[in-house]
């Protein structure tokens, strides 16, 4: 991929330039890569920070992007789609290793543990690349301290865009910091809407039948005692999730506040 000059990266002292490590295409709608960390560079698991590119006039391009690697990895990873047309991940497909992207100083987010009370079950409901912050959750050791059973239900269009969760798994397997603990305690429930699959329709469909927590101990429905919940990806899905949650006595919490449940209000679509 053509790039600026390194004149034309260094356009403000808040963004660094790093190096793309790595690169894998899912789909033809989906792909991954991962960047190099700064030495100073601090985030909580499940956290969004800005990244890009530069335009014809060397200026940053920015968007926010949830880093899918847990706290303590030693590289930045991220999730997209290809937007053929999209401004930035238009560009951003066609990375390579070796070629330089801006990242941004200051990680932020409200995904992160620190917004929600202790709780005996911890989902992470997610629509299509909305995966990302819970990639990055289901690796951390301290969720696994902070409750029993940690779920990820991923609803997406069609079943080639599972392939990240289930990589996942096996992650998890081979991860010698939570492969014990995720053992017992991880739990995936993958949905497809438009083909044919063990599991069909949306999450809400899921919540409805009981699908969701077949792989739980605890009830086949939500409890806001108990139960702690964590919302990524398609904003009308999230809504309607909030509304339900909400009238189950469900209360959104904030790092200021923690509280029963909360959700990433900035995603890259």
């Amino acid at each position: 991929m053509a790039m600026a000059s390194d004149a034309e990266f260094v356009a403000s002292s808040a963004l660094t330039v790093e190096t793309v490590t790595w690169v894998r295409h899912w789909n033809e709608h989906l792909f991954s890569f991962a960047i190099t960390r700064p030495p100073t560079f601090r985030f909580r698991s499940a956290e969004f920070v800005m990244i890009g590119l530069p335009q014809n006039d060397g200026r940053p391009l920015l968007r926010a992007y949830s880093i899918a690697s847990p706290a303590y990895h030693d590289e930045l990873e991220f999730l997209s789609i290809k937007v053929p047309d999209g401004p930035l991940t238009s560009h951003l497909q066609s990375i390579c290793v070796s070629d330089r992207i801006y990242l941004g100083g200051k990680p932020t987010g409200t995904l992160v543990t620190d917004a929600l009370r202790s709780g005996s079950r911890l989902f992470m409901l997610a629509t299509g690349t909305g995966l990302a912050p819970f990639l990055s959750l289901a690796r951390d050791p301290d969720v696994y301290e902070m409750f029993a059973e940690v779920i990820i239900a991923h609803s997406v269009r069609r079943v080639a865009d599972l392939a990240l969760g289930s990589e996942l798994e096996g992650r998890l397997g081979d991860d010698l910091l939570v492969s014990e603990q995720a053992i017992g305690q991880f739990h995936y429930v993958p949905t497809v809407t438009r083909e044919d699959f063990y599991i069909g329709g949306r999450l809400d469909a899921a919540v409805a039948s009981g699908t969701l927590f077949a792989g739980s101990s605890g009830p086949p429905q939500f409890d806001p005692r108990h139960d702690r919940i964590t919302m990524s990806g398609s904003t009308p899905i999230i809504r309607n999730f909030a509304s339900m949650l909400e009238a189950a006595g469900f209360v959104e919490g904030s790092n200021a506040k923690p509280r029963s449940y909360v959700i990433e209000r900035v995603f890259v679509a």
